[in-house]
């Protein structure tokens, strides 16, 4: 990180203006060399300057330039943003007379990548600004901005203190067992801290599935056996004629995807193609597709034809669905009820008819039930809001469970300790307290060039 990175931060293309940000000890000594204006390398921190970019004798557009000074920086490096003109062929040519005269062409998310390298923000509060990027509802908007703030991560800094505290009162009793002023600690005086802790660490992960909820929205995924109305069934959901709807079995051979927001949530639904035993290849790989993302799904819609008595096909989805949230749709009510509904154990049962609208608000309503939605917006938003955030808070959980049943069994309290570490490295690994270099790479490789 010893170079200069520069690169544009707002979206190319016709518009008032384009920023192209420079960071790094040299940013303001490459940039002054193109700017005619002020001496850049003795004006004050934290100041914007008028002036022109050029080239050589020749004047390349008229521009602010921002000078913001190390420590006090995104990066903590020293930081310079050029603003000019929008349009491609200017915002390009400023680059590259940035590039030409010693910086280096950022790589995706490099600038939020150095801010966490150099202590600036910790992973949860770095995910939180790619999050408030890419938020698609106000909700989303929340959570984001309480990550950014650094709520949610002194949230987990907090717990990791109290096992850190537990861990040292141990380590103290096992390397100096002689000493008679400290806390004699056995395993029944560690077990309430640690039901303590485990405690409060389920409470974040339980309030955190909802943030996901917020953040992300609800992926759902409509699914059932050719022909029992999952297209129309899409379709009145989104108000608008997205699927083909026939008479003709199989005509939904892939997926076909809408959204809509329910109570302030993004709800990201999927109509798949029919289940049943394909009878060509084509169909064959729907069916796979939709067998796929039936695990993936936060919601399954699964639809059956009030029309007729439940078949092979229906008895199979139903059993691959019983495990999942799922809100059983039983469509056509507007014809004869031949469906034999006291075979089917579901508890979210609604009757729907595609023609007349009947049922619709209802599967709604449903929606709503089943994920409080009606709840969420009284949240204060503070919560883990991805899926490597709450997978980790989960695994340290376990972990405490695992430390829970050695105490229990009795097992020696320094074999009880190793456990103990284990939960307060896998919390670390959240905020980014520890981390491994293809980790980082990975998830800053997902952000946009000028972040």
């Amino acid at each position: 990180m010893n170079d200069t990175i520069a690169a544009i931060s707002t979206t190319l293309g016709v518009g008032a203006i384009s920023i192209i940000r420079v960071s790094g000890k040299e940013a303001i000594k490459i940039v002054n060399k193109i700017f005619k204006g002020k001496d850049l390398t003795k004006v004050d921190s934290h100041t914007i300057h008028y002036g022109h970019i050029i080239n050589k004798t020749e004047i390349i557009d008229e521009v602010l330039v921002s000078v913001m000074k190390s420590p006090k920086t995104f990066t903590t490096e020293d930081i310079v943003e050029i603003n000019c003109h929008g349009g491609i062929a200017t915002t390009n040519k400023v680059l590259e007379l940035v590039i030409h005269h010693g910086a280096r062409l950022a790589e995706a998310g490099e600038f939020t990548k150095r801010a966490f390298l150099n202590g600036r923000i910790d992973l949860i509060e770095a995910e939180s600004v790619m999050n408030l990027i890419s938020s698609k509802s106000e909700s989303n908007r929340k959570v984001s901005i309480q990550g950014i703030r650094g709520y949610v991560s002194q949230i987990i800094k907090n717990l990791r203190q109290e096992v850190l505290e537990l861990l040292a009162t141990i380590e103290v009793n096992i390397d100096y067992p002689e000493y008679e002023d400290i806390e004699v600690m056995t395993n029944n005086k560690i077990k309430p801290k640690i039901l303590k802790i485990k405690e409060k660490l389920k409470k974040i992960i339980q309030e955190s599935e909802d943030g996901k909820i917020l953040s992300n929205g609800i992926k759902t995924i409509i699914v059932g056996r050719p022909n029992v109305g999952k297209s129309s069934i899409l379709n009145r959901l989104l108000e608008e004629e997205r699927a083909i709807v026939t008479d003709i079995e199989g005509t939904t051979r892939d997926t076909v995807e809408g959204h809509i927001t329910v109570y302030g949530v993004p709800l990201n639904i999927i109509d798949t193609a029919g289940i049943r035993e394909a009878k060509d290849l084509v169909e064959k790989i729907g069916v796979e597709k939709s067998l796929s993302l039936i695990e993936e799904a936060d919601l399954i819609i699964l639809v059956l034809n009030n029309n007729e008595k439940l078949t092979i096909d229906d008895y199979k989805i139903l059993e691959i669905c019983k495990d999942k949230k799922t809100i059983v749709v039983i469509n056509k009510s507007d014809l004869e009820e031949k469906i034999e509904i006291d075979k089917i154990s579901y508890k979210n049962i609604i009757y729907t008819n595609t023609i007349d609208l009947d049922g619709m608000n209802q599967l709604k309503e449903k929606i709503i039930e089943l994920f409080h939605l009606n709840q969420l917006e009284q949240k204060d938003y503070a919560c883990l809001n991805n899926i490597r955030q709450i997978s980790l808070a989960k695994i340290a959980y376990q972990i405490l469970e695992e430390v829970e049943k050695a105490i229990q069994e009795n097992i020696p309290i320094d074999m009880v300790e190793i456990d103990i570490r284990r939960a307060w490295e896998t919390l670390g690994e959240i905020i980014g307290e520890t981390y491994t270099e293809e980790l980082i790479d990975q998830l800053f490789s997902q952000f946009c060039l000028g972040k």
